[in-house]
Parts: C-alpha cells; structure tokens; sequence
C-alpha cells in the first residue's frame, strides 16, 4: 500500500490549465461535496501562484482526515509518465572514435534507456569542423585514461580537451532510446557557436531535442501529459545555474504551462575526491560552479518535479526535498578514451523515476553502470553505484537521503 507524503506548495503561473490543476480540481470538487469549508484552496486564475496539495503514494494506513496541520488531499489520479537519466556522455574525440563508427556505442545498456522521457548530458560536439575555439585548429586529443576529469588544462597544450564527434552520431543516440539532451554544459561549445549550430542541427534532424540554452523551455508531450525539460549551467551562453532568481523564474513560467517540470542542472567541482554534497558555492579551477544544494532547492520550491545532476564526474547523493526527489550527481555514463574510470570516476548509473503527472510519486530505481572497453557504457555486474550513492546520501544529506534497496529501489525517508 502506499504511503502518504505530506503536501508542498507548488506555484503555477495563470497560463492554460495543465492536467495537474485539472485533476486537483475535480479532486476538490468531491471533497467539498456537502461541505463548504474544506481546507483546500485553489487560487483564483489571475492570481501568479497557487496553492496545490500533491499526495504521495502510500505504502501504510490510508490518509487521515483533514485537521488544521494537514489539510485533505485528493487521491492522486490521471496518467503516469516514465523518466531515465544519466549523467556525462562523451562518445569520443576526433579521430579517436568507438568501434563501429559509433553504431554498437549504446548495446550493453540500452535494454534499461527506456521510458517517455530519456535524457542525458551531452558533452559531445556533433560537427565535422576541425577548428576549435579553445585548443586552435589541431588540438591533440588525450590518451585513453588520461584525464582524471573533463577540464582542459591551460598548462599544456596537449591536454586541452576539445571533443567532438560525427553529426552522424546523433543517429545512434536515438537509437538507444534518448528522447531529449541536456547541451548546457563545458564541453558543449568546444568548437565554437559553429560546433553548438550544427549539433542542434544534427540532434533535429534524428529526432531527439535539446534543452540548456538561455530561456530555453523544451516542451515534451507525453500522452495527455506536458512535459517541461529545463538545462542549467554556469556560462553565458546557457540559463546560469548561478543566478538562482532567474532560474527559479523560468522554472515557474515552465510550470505554469506544464504538468510535469524536470530540472539538469551542470553544477559543481570535478573529480575523484568530489563525491560529497555540501552547502555552499563550488570552485573549480577558479570557475563559479554553483551551490547545487541551494539551486536545486530553488528550482524545486518554483515548482521542479524532478531535478538530476551532472559535472562532477562522480556520483553523489540523492535527496527528498518537498516531496521531489534530487540526484545532485549522476556520474560518468560514458567517456570514450578521453575519461578516467578509475575508482569512482568509472560508476556511473541509469536513474529510473515514474510520476503521476500531478508530480507524485509512482516508484523509481537506479541501473548501476560503470565505462569499461576505454570509456563504453555498460551495465555493471557488481552494482557499486547503489551502495555507493545509497551511503553518500545518508553521510551528507541525512533525514532527507533518499535510501536505496540492494536492488536498487529507492524509498522515500520515513516520515
């Protein structure tokens, strides 16, 4: 049986009526059948924000009565969507390119990238141009393994890393099931605003779409649901995970035409010894990178469903704020023969989450992964991610951690 996990004030924006606000209004219609004053309120149209009480799934007694702590909520009704992410993708470095010019890439975990939604973070260019704005016309690429993290180094030209791969490769992601990318990270602009055009183009045109430019809303429906992805980073270029108020304005005008909002945030310092969420600013080679705690929890307060991160390189915790669950890192997915696997900076995971499209919670589950065969993603037969991210969780984010089984179920805390 499921149980309740208390209501949270989600701000919608007076634009259309999402399914959301559709089922908690027929919901309230019932409850207040014979009884004027209920507890409930839902703000008039013209009003920027509303009140909304969101039920958690229940695995217990059934809700109690409403009392004034903890007004009535409807049963969570209507249909269910189906998310899977994962963190970095980098699927090489011109000319060191994967086998099979890149067809077989995904095989070994593509039975688990399945869902309404699949996202990850590209950090792959998809452009034939040669010249890149950050090595000059011939960077020279990194040996496989070489790299603890993905930062170029000012203190040797050979190890600027610049990526790039095909447009041509856009195909195999789709085929392993990817319906939207996040673009709004270091790597993505390797070469230039002619490497970002044409993996736009490329993207477009095998049919998967991108989310992460400044302002940018990518819309997704998914049955008679609205789906709103939403990308993040610290450059100019992208909507900055740093100006956290204007983050929290765009998720809200996000949610004010959707069902469902997702937040990929591209916060926080590299590499191995960078497992841990903690409150405050991340430097990373004198770059800004964000407070991941203190946006993440912005984003979810505007009205974030769901909020998964990626950049460190490593995976970190999974947190329960306000009912929506964050996972602050989700790793390496892939990184071929330009990222290290040692240690940590080799697991990585397939986070698997489904929502009611008034954004309570149906189930979820993490698919450990790790890179092997120079940097391809595979899944991973002794499952290190679960135990990893399950004690990562309860170290830094204590009550609030989301726990996850041996099998990789994860639970809410008790509440």
């Amino acid at each position: 049986m499921p149980e309740t996990h208390g209501a949270r004030v989600t701000p919608r924006g007076p634009a259309g009526l999402p399914l959301r606000r559709r089922w908690i209004a027929a919901g309230l219609a019932v409850l207040v059948a014979g009884a004027a004053a209920v507890g409930v309120l839902l703000a008039d149209a013209a009003t920027p924000n509303r009140t909304a009480f969101v039920a958690r799934p229940q695995t217990g007694a059934p809700s109690q009565p409403a009392t004034p702590s903890q007004p009535a909520t409807p049963s969570p009704t209507g249909p269910t969507v189906s998310f899977a992410a994962v963190g970095d993708i980098i699927m090489g470095a011109t000319p060191k390119l994967p086998p099979n010019g890149g067809r077989t890439f995904f095989d070994d975990v593509k039975p688990e990238l399945t869902g309404d939604v699949v996202m990850g973070n590209l950090e792959t260019p998809l452009t034939a141009d040669t010249t890149s704005t950050k090595c000059g016309p011939t960077p020279t690429p990194t040996e496989p393994g070489a790299a603890p993290s993905a930062t170029p180094s000012s203190k040797a030209a050979d190890r600027c890393f610049a990526f790039r791969v095909p447009p041509s490769y856009a195909k195999w992601i789709r085929e392993a099931g990817f319906t939207v990318v996040n673009i709004a990270n270091n790597h993505m602009r390797d070469h230039g605003a002619k490497g970002l055009r044409d993996t736009r183009a490329a993207l477009a045109a095998h049919g998967v779409q991108h989310t992460g430019a400044a302002g940018q809303i990518t819309m997704l429906a998914v049955g008679g649901a609205r789906v709103a992805v939403l990308g993040f980073a610290p450059y100019s270029w992208t909507q900055s995970v740093v100006d956290i108020p204007a983050a929290a304005a765009l998720v809200r005008r996000a949610a004010a035409g959707a069902d469902l909002v997702v937040v990929n945030m591209h916060a926080g310092a590299e590499g191995a010894d960078k497992t841990h969420v903690r409150p405050g600013t991340e430097m990373f080679l004198g770059e800004n990178r964000g407070d991941p705690v203190a946006f993440a929890h912005a984003v979810v307060d505007a009205g974030a469903d769901l909020v998964v991160g990626h950049s460190p390189h490593v995976m970190r915790g999974m947190e329960w704020y306000q009912d929506r669950l964050i996972a602050y890192s989700m790793g390496n997915f892939a990184g071929y023969r330009v990222l290290s696997g040692a240690g940590p900076l080799g697991i990585g995971g397939i986070l698997k989450v489904t929502l009611r499209a008034d954004g309570s919670w149906v189930r979820g589950s993490l698919v450990p992964t790790r890179m092997a065969n120079g940097g391809l993603p595979t899944l991973d037969p002794q499952r290190r991610a679960v135990a990893l991210v399950d004690g990562l969780s309860s170290q830094d984010l204590g009550a609030a951690a989301c726990r996850i089984t041996p099998t990789g179920e994860l639970q809410p805390p008790p509440r």
